[in-house]
C-alpha cells in the first residue's frame, strides 16, 4: 500500500505533475481513504516512511500533515513508539525544505501541548543536548520553540479557555523544568553563529524576543546578555540588527510595576544609543519604545516624587532621538510616535522650560508630518484621480496629527501661538517656501482657530491680533496653487470674528474673497468655493460692509456678467458652476437688501441685476414660439442658472422692506415672478424649470406676503398638470408653505383645488395604501413613500389651520369618506409611529371642528357616531392592544398621549354617549372585567389627564396579559 499511497499523493499534490484530472481525482479519493484510517495505524504508516531518503518532498510533507493529524488523538499507549521515533526523523529531516522542517516543528508542538509535562516531561531536556550536534539541531530546536509560540504561548492570538489553561501549564513545566538552560542555550547560539551563520543567529535572537515576555526578565536583561545585544544592534549585518532590536523592545516592554520596571530601564543604559545619530534610524522602533516605557512609567508614580523625576529623566534623554526620528527616517511608523506624543503632551500638565522646548519640537513634527509629498504636487493642482485619492488619505492621516497640535495649543498656548508666528512669517515673507510646506503652515493655522475663545478671536489678544492682519495681506508665491488658495480662502473665513471686531481690515478681507486669490482664482472650484465664504462673510459682516457696496458690485460685475451675457453654446455652461453663481448672487441680495442702502439706491442696484436676468427668460420664451426646445438645450440649462440667481437674489430681502417700507422693491419682485411663472405656462414638462420656478414661488411667499395672492390660482393650477409623485410631493409641500403662512385666506383658493390634489394623489398612491413591499426599496417606492407621508403632512396642517370647512365643500365631499376611511386605517395600522400620531392629531381637530352643534346639527351628520362607534374603539382601544404597539419605545409613548387625549377630547364633546358606548361595548368586547371598566369610567369624568393615561396603559397591560398576547388587531 505504502508505494501505492507515494504514487497517489504524487498524482495528487505534485505541481510539477502534468495528470488527468480524473485520475487527479482517484488519487486524492485514495489519498483521503488512507488518512481516514486510525490513528494508530496512521501514525505508524507515517512514521515508518518518513526517514526514506529518496522520499520526494510533497510525499514527506503530506506524510507529516497526516502525523499531525494522527497525533492530534494519539492514544497514550503510542507515545513511547513516537518518542522513540523522533531521533531517526529529526535526523533524516535536518536537512530537507524549510517548509518540512517548520511542519515537523508543528506536530512536535502539538504533542508538548498535549502531553508535556504529565505524559513526556522531558522534550526541552531531551533536545538541549543535541544542540552540539551542529547548525541543522539548532535550526529544528529553534523551529520548535517559533512553533510552540505560534500554536500556544503567545498572546498575541485570541485563544479559547482550554488553549489558555494548555498554556499556563506548559509555561508552568518550563519555568520549573527548563528556561534557564534555554536562556543560555540562546546565548551560546547567538555568540557562536553570529559571525558563520547569521541567519541562525537571528533566529534565536527572534525565538528569545516571543519568550521574553514571560520569562524570567533576569535571564536574558543581565550584564552578559545585554552586552551581546548591544553589540549586535551595531552590528553591520543589517538580520543581525534588527532581531537584537526587536529582542531589547521586548525587554523594554516587559510588563512589570513601576518601580521594578524604572529599574530595570536604568540598568539597560539607552544613553549609549541615542548618542549614535548615524544608526538611530534603524532604531526607531526600539526608541520608541523605550521612550513609551519611560513615559508610561512616569504617568503611573507621578511627578511629585523622585521615583518620577528619575522616570522624566530617562524621557527627556530619549526625545531628541524620537524628534530626530520623526523628522529624518523615512520608513518609520509615524502613527505609533504621533500616539506617543499625544500622551506625552497631555501628561505634562505644567511644562518645565525644558519640557516646553520639546513641545516647541512636538509642533515641528506636526508640520513635517503634514506635509504633502511634492511628487504629486500637479495631481492636488488638478486634481485628477491620483490627486483626489492623496487628498482623502491626508485628510485621513492629519485627524491624529490634528488632535496633537489642538493638545499642544491647550498646554502650551503661547508656544504654539510663537510658532505659528515664525511659520506664518516664513510662509509669507519667502519666496522660497514650496506648495507643501504653505499649505502646512495655513491648516495649521486654521487648526489654531478651533483653540481660541471667541472673546481672543474677536480682540486678537496677543500674536493674534498681528497674524490675521498678516494673513489677510498675504499674496505667497504659490498663491495660484488649488490647495493653497483653498486652504486660505478657509482660514480667513475662520478669523472673521476679528474682522467684525476691527472693521479697519474689511478692506483686506474682501480683497482676499474677491481678487484673484478668491473669487477670480483661476480654478473653477476655487472660485466657487470663495463666493460660498463671500457669502457667509457678508452674513456676519453686513451692516459693516455698507461703505463698501459699490466697491464690492465693482468687482463682481464680471462674475455677475457671465449670468446675463453667456452665449448658448459656450462651454461656461459646461464649466461653471450653478453654486458659484448662486452664492454670489445671495451675497449681492444680502448686501443691498440692506435697509442702510437708500430706496433710490437699492432700486438702481436690484433693477441692474434683474433686468439683464430676465431678458434671458423673455428671449427664451419668445424663441420658444418659433422653434420646439428640448430639455437638453444649452439655454435651458441657461435659464436654469438664471432663475437660481434671481431666488439667490431674493434671500438678501424680507417681507417687511418689500411690502411696506418700500413697496417698489416688491413690485419688481411682482414683475420678476409674472414673468417666471410664464415658463410653467411655456415648458410645463421640463422638470428641471418647473423645480427652479416652485423653490422661487417658496422664496415669494416668504418675502411678498399676501400680495402673492393674485398669482397663486395660474401657478398652482399649472403645476398640478400631469404631476408625478416627485413633483406632487414638490406640489404639497408648496401648499403647506401657503397654508402656515395665510391660514383661513387660502380657503376659496384651497377648496377650487383640492379635488384635484386629493384626485391626483389617490391615483399615484395604491390603493391599499400600504403595499408597499419592503423587499423593493426602489426609487418609485421610495418616491411613493414620500409623496403618502406628505398627503399626511397636508392634511394635519389643514386640521391645524382652520381649513377643515374645506372637506365639507360641495365639490370636495365626493372624497371625504375615502380620506375619513384612510386616515382611520393609518391611525390604527401604520408601521410609522409618527404618522399614527399625526392622523391622531387630525381625528381631534375635526371633532372640535364638525362636532360643535350648528343650528342644532353637527356640521357633518354620523360623524359623531364614527368616532363614538367606530375610531374611538378600533384606534384607541383595539390598536392599542396590539402586541406590536410598544410602550418601551419612545415614539409610541407619544402616540398613546395623543390617543389618550382624544378620548379626554371624545368625553368633553359627546360626554356619557361617548364614555357609555366605550365602557358598555368597546371595554367588553376586549374582556375587560366590569370593575376596571367601572374605574376608568371615573377616572376619564376626572380631569387629570396624566392619572387617566397612567391608568389606561395598566389597563392594557392588564388585559394583554388576560389575553395571554393572542390578540392582534387588523
Amino acid at each position: 500500500m505504502a508505494d501505492d499511497l507515494e504514487r497517489a499523493i504524487l498524482l495528487a499534490y505534485d505541481p510539477d505533475a502534468a495528470v488527468d484530472p480524473a485520475v487527479k481525482a482517484q488519487a486524492i479519493a485514495f489519498c483521503d481513504c488512507a488518512r481516514r484510517e486510525p490513528p494508530s495505524s496512521l501514525l505508524r504508516l507515517c512514521l515508518e516512511r518518513l526517514p526514506r531518503a529518496s522520499l520526494p518532498d510533497p510525499v514527506r510533507f503530506w506524510l507529516l500533515s497526516a502525523l499531525h493529524e494522527a497525533v492530534l488523538s494519539l492514544p497514550p499507549s503510542e507515545l513511547p513508539f513516537f518518542l522513540s521515533s523522533l531521533p531517526a526523523l529529526a535526523s533524516c529531516l535536518s536537512s530537507s525544505p524549510p517548509f518540512i522542517k517548520n511542519k515537523l516543528s508543528q506536530c512536535l508542538s502539538t504533542v508538548i501541548t498535549l502531553h508535556y509535562p504529565h505524559s513526556w516531561p522531558t522534550p526541552f531536556v531531551d533536545l538541549l543536548p543535541r544542540l552540539a550536534d551542529g547548525p541543522h539541531a539548532v535550526d529544528m530546536f529553534l523551529r520548535l520553540l517559533s512553533s510552540l509560540d505560534d500554536d500556544l504561548l503567545s498572546q498575541d492570538y485570541p485563544r479559547d479557555a482550554a488553549a489558555t489553561a494548555a498554556a499556563s501549564r506548559v509555561k508552568d513545566a518550563m519555568r520549573m523544568q527548563c528556561v534557564p538552560q534555554i536562556a543560555r542555550a540562546w546565548f551560546d547560539v547567538i555568540t557562536l553563529y553570529r559571525t558563520s551563520e547569521p541567519s541562525l543567529s537571528a533566529s534565536a535572537l527572534d525565538v528569545a524576543r516571543r519568550y521574553i515576555p514571560w520569562i524570567d526578565i533576569g535571564l536574558v536583561a543581565n550584564d552578559v546578555f545585554l552586552q551581546l545585544l548591544f553589540e549586535l544592534v551595531e552590528s553591520s549585518e543589517e538580520q543581525l540588527r534588527s532581531a537584537a532590536a526587536a529582542c531589547l523592545l521586548a525587554i523594554v516592554a516587559k510588563r512589570m510595576d513601576p518601580r521594578p520596571k524604572l529599574a530595570l530601564l536604568r540598568s539597560l543604559q539607552f544613553n549609549r544609543l541615542f548618542s549614535r545619530q548615524d544608526s538611530v534610524c534603524s532604531l526607531a522602533h526600539l526608541i520608541t519604545g523605550y521612550a513609551v516605557e519611560a513615559l508610561e512609567c512616569y504617568k503611573r508614580m507621578g511627578s511629585d516624587n523622585v521615583d518620577g523625576s528619575s522616570a522624566l529623566e530617562l524621557l527627556d534623554e530619549a526625545l531628541p532621538s524620537v524628534f530626530y526620528v520623526m523628522q529624518t527616517c523615512q520608513e518609520v511608523d509615524s502613527g505609533n510616535i504621533v500616539e506617543f506624543l499625544s500622551s506625552y503632551v497631555s501628561a505634562m500638565k505644567t511644562p518645565t522650560q525644558k519640557q516646553l522646548v520639546y513641545i516647541g519640537q512636538v509642533l515641528e513634527v506636526v508640520k513635517d508630518q503634514m506635509l504633502y509629498d511634492p511628487a504629486y504636487r500637479s495631481n492636488l493642482d488638478l486634481p485628477d484621480k491620483i490627486g483626489k485619492e492623496e487628498e482623502d488619505e491626508m485628510a485621513e492621516s492629519r485627524k491624529d496629527l490634528f488632535a496633537l497640535f489642538r493638545s499642544v495649543s491647550r498646554v502650551a498656548p503661547d508656544i504654539t501661538l510663537l510658532f505659528m508666528q515664525n511659520l506664518l512669517a516664513r510662509a509669507v515673507q519667502s519666496a522660497e517656501m514650496n506648495v507643501e510646506e504653505v499649505e502646512a503652515a495655513l491648516s495649521l493655522f486654521y487648526r489654531f482657530g478651533e483653540t481660541v475663545s471667541d472673546e481672543a478671536m474677536r480682540t486678537g489678544s496677543g500674536l493674534l491680533g498681528e497674524l490675521v492682519p498678516m494673513l489677510l495681506s498675504a499674496r505667497f508665491s504659490c498663491h495660484s496653487h488649488r490647495i493653497v488658495a483653498l486652504v486660505y480662502l478657509d482660514t480667513i473665513t475662520r478669523y472673521m470674528k476679528f474682522v467684525h471686531e476691527n472693521t479697519q481690515y474689511i478692506p483686506f478681507a474682501l480683497a482676499a474673497f474677491l481678487d484673484e486669490r478668491g473669487i477670480h482664482h483661476p480654478h473653477l472650484s476655487v472660485s466657487q468655493r470663495a463666493s460660498y465664504l463671500f457669502m457667509r462673510a457678508v452674513k456676519l459682516l453686513k451692516s459693516k460692509l455698507v461703505p463698501f457696496v459699490e466697491q464690492i458690485l465693482q468687482s463682481l460685475q464680471d462674475t455677475v456678467a457671465r449670468f446675463t451675457t453667456l452665449d448658448w453654446t459656450s462651454k461656461q455652461l459646461k464649466t461653471s458652476g450653478s453654486e458659484d453663481g448662486s452664492y454670489t448672487f445671495e451675497a449681492i441680495g444680502l448686501l443691498i437688501g440692506m435697509e442702510d442702502i437708500s430706496p433710490e439706491k437699492q432700486s438702481e442696484y436690484l433693477a441692474a441685476l434683474l433686468t439683464p436676468l430676465l431678458q434671458q427668460v423673455d428671449s427664451l420664451i419668445a424663441d420658444s414660439k418659433l422653434q420646439n426646445i428640448e430639455e437638453s438645450s444649452p439655454r435651458i440649462a441657461s435659464v436654469q442658472q438664471t432663475i437660481m440667481a434671481i431666488n439667490a437674489l431674493s434671500k438678501g430681502f424680507n417681507e417687511r422692506l418689500v411690502t411696506t417700507s418700500r413697496p417698489a422693491i416688491g413690485s419688481m419682485f411682482k414683475q420678476t415672478l409674472s414673468v417666471l411663472l410664464q415658463i410653467l405656462v411655456v415648458f410645463p414638462n421640463i422638470e428641471p424649470l418647473r423645480n427652479k420656478v416652485t423653490s422661487f414661488l417658496h422664496r415669494m411667499v416668504d418675502i411678498l406676503g399676501a400680495s402673492i395672492l393674485p398669482f397663486l390660482p395660474m401657478a398652482l393650477k399649472q403645476l398640478l398638470m400631469d404631476s408625478e409623485p416627485k413633483e406632487m410631493v414638490d406640489f404639497l409641500v408648496l401648499i403647506n408653505q401657503l397654508i402656515s403662512k395665510f391660514n383661513i385666506s387660502i380657503a376659496g383658493m384651497l377648496g377650487d383645488i383640492f379635488p384635484t390634489i386629493v384626485s391626483r394623489v389617490f391615483q399615484l398612491l395604491p390603493s391599499d395604501a400600504f403595499s408597499f413591499d419592503p423587499g423593493y426599496n426602489t426609487e418609485e417606492v421610495r418616491e411613493l413613500q414620500e409623496l403618502q407621508r406628505v398627503l399626511y403632512t397636508f392634511l394635519h396642517v389643514m386640521a391645524t389651520h382652520e381649513l377643515s370647512s374645506v372637506l365639507l365643500a360641495p365639490t370636495c365631499r365626493e372624497y371625504l369618506n375615502s380620506i375619513i376611511e384612510l386616515l382611520l386605517i393609518t391611525s390604527c395600522n401604520h408601521k410609522d409611529i409618527l404618522v399614527r400620531k399625526q392622523c391622531v392629531q387630525i381625528f381631534v381637530r375635526l371633532i372640535k371642528d364638525w362636532c360643535k352643534k350648528y343650528n342644532g346639527e353637527d356640521k357633518l351628520p354620523g360623524f359623531r357616531n364614527f368616532i363614538i362607534e367606530t375610531f374611538a374603539t378600533r384606534c384607541c382601544l383595539n390598536s392599542v392592544l396590539d402586541k406590536s404597539f410598544e410602550f418601551r419605545d419612545a415614539n409610541t409613548l407619544l402616540l398613546f398621549v395623543e390617543i389618550v387625549g382624544a378620548q379626554k377630547v371624545m368625553y368633553d364633546m359627546f360626554g356619557d354617549e361617548f364614555a357609555v358606548h366605550f365602557v358598555s361595548k368597546g371595554l367588553p368586547a376586549a374582556h375587560c372585567p366590569q370593575d376596571l371598566a367601572e374605574q376608568y369610567y371615573r377616572k376619564l369624568q376626572d380631569n387629570d389627564t396624566k392619572a387617566l393615561r397612567s391608568f389606561y396603559q395598566s389597563l392594557i397591560e392588564n388585559l394583554r396579559q388576560q389575553q395571554n398576547g393572542s390578540f392582534v388587531f387588523r
